[in-house]
């Protein structure tokens, strides 16, 4: 058995590993759920973490509670470039009105159940018309000019920003100024530390002024709903816990789901069989939609914890305050729970892939992701059903320095 300080004779690899185009999973893959359960990484920040692969550890990840999201702790590694090596760029649990608990619990059931109520249900009910709506009306946009267009500016991009934005009532104006904080606060190596500090300073005051302003004039959206649990000091919310969750919901809320419509519509368009399967049957497109969110192998930067005990994987013991990175993607490939893995199946059923996490630490935001992806790949069906890439598949430019994996870019024609 080996032990988290005894690494020394390997040499950790680079990390985020990448794939040989932007739909391709890395060549480091392969062999690693068999040979290597735990393997030792450099992060951009230039420290080592440990990185699992396989489904079952990343699945226990997300499970234990004694890893922790706690990333502020002194002796966590530097993930990121800038100084501070942060991902994410949370505020410092020193701060006022954020004690280390709070920091480190930040999705815990005591408020989770709260956010999961205020994004399911009616609200969703309620958005789903106007989801497919202006899904219509991007699509209008795009096909109104000569092609080829970029998709993932004409509609991955703003469609998910507009749902997360209008759940929570953020004006239309201050729209693109979310999706430049958020672009920013996302950056493993595209900003400096002064930009990040900003950048999250002023999101975190936006957000005070929108909480302020719905305690004002409250309306029927997520922010009024938590500003009154806020207000009835019942110990569930207070306010610096709610700026920060605004902030979490609108960076996740938008960003993950943007760059998924951009690689899921790649990955069917990529292979004609795919495409003509889904126009073929429509009824597939449930089960198309898992299928691509476990497909994925560009998820970008692997989903970091602070261990708080020691732990055991594969005959390797982890030591508390290590940094250990669950690879999600990886583990979404691993052949002992997928048939085939490295072969998208439209109708693979059951389909139990880590992408929205597990257990206590299953996304809050996941059926509004869901929902955005099937109705964006409903209308693209019907509406444009001769849609084809206009590059090779090969050629498509991944995106790089930030955390969420994605494309530049999708050049489409119709």
């Amino acid at each position: 058995m080996t032990s988290a300080a005894g690494h020394g004779d390997e040499d950790p690899q680079d990390y985020p590993f990448v794939g040989a185009t932007a739909l391709e999973p890395p060549a480091q893959w392969a062999g690693l759920h068999e040979k290597c359960p735990v393997t030792w990484v450099r992060t951009p920040g230039g420290e080592e973490t440990a990185l699992l692969t396989r489904y079952e550890d990343v699945r226990k990840l997300f499970a234990d509670r004694r890893f922790r999201r706690n990333l502020a702790a002194e002796d966590t590694a530097r993930l990121g470039d800038s100084e501070d090596g942060a991902l994410f760029h949370q505020r410092d649990p020193d701060e006022e009105g954020i004690s280390e608990t709070d920091f480190d619990r930040a999705d815990h059931t005591r408020w989770r159940s709260v956010l999961t109520r205020a994004l399911t249900g009616r609200r969703l009910d309620e958005l789903r018309p106007r989801i497919a709506a202006k899904a219509d009306e991007l699509i209008d946009a795009m096909t109104a000019r000569p092609g080829p267009a970029d998709l993932v500016g004409a509609l991955a991009r703003p469609l998910p920003l507009w749902v997360i934005c209008e759940a929570l009532a953020i004006p239309p104006q201050d729209q693109d100024q979310i999706l430049r904080w958020s672009t920013v606060l996302l950056s493993l190596t595209r900003h400096t530390q002064s930009e990040m500090d900003q950048a999250g300073g002023d999101f975190y005051e936006y957000m005070i002024a929108h909480i302020e302003s719905m305690r004002a004039t409250p309306g029927d959206d997520v922010i009024s709903e938590l500003t009154a649990i806020v207000d009835a000091d019942d110990g569930r919310f207070n306010e610096p816990e709610l700026a920060s969750a605004g902030i979490g919901l609108l960076v996740a809320g938008h960003e993950t789901t943007s760059q998924m419509i951009g690689k899921m519509t790649a990955m069917l368009l990529a292979d004609r069989d795919r495409w003509r399967e889904l126009l073929a049957d429509p009824g597939l497109v449930p089960t198309a939609v898992e299928e691509a969110l476990r497909y994925d192998a560009n998820h970008g930067f692997a989903l970091p914890r602070y261990l708080s005990a020691d732990m055991e994987f594969g005959g390797t013991t982890l030591t508390r305050g290590c940094t250990v990175m669950a690879e999600i993607a990886a583990a979404n490939r691993d052949g002992t729970v997928f048939p085939h893995p490295d072969r998208m199946d439209l109708r693979r059923a059951p389909n139990p892939h880590l992408t929205f996490g597990y257990g206590p630490q299953i996304c809050v935001g996941r059926e509004f992701a869901r929902n955005e992806l099937r109705t964006v790949l409903s209308t693209l069906l019907r509406r444009l059903p001769t849609l084809e890439l206009a590059v090779p598949a090969q050629q498509l430019k991944r995106r790089s320095g930030i955390l969420v994996g994605g494309l530049e870019e999708l050049p489409v024609r119709w």
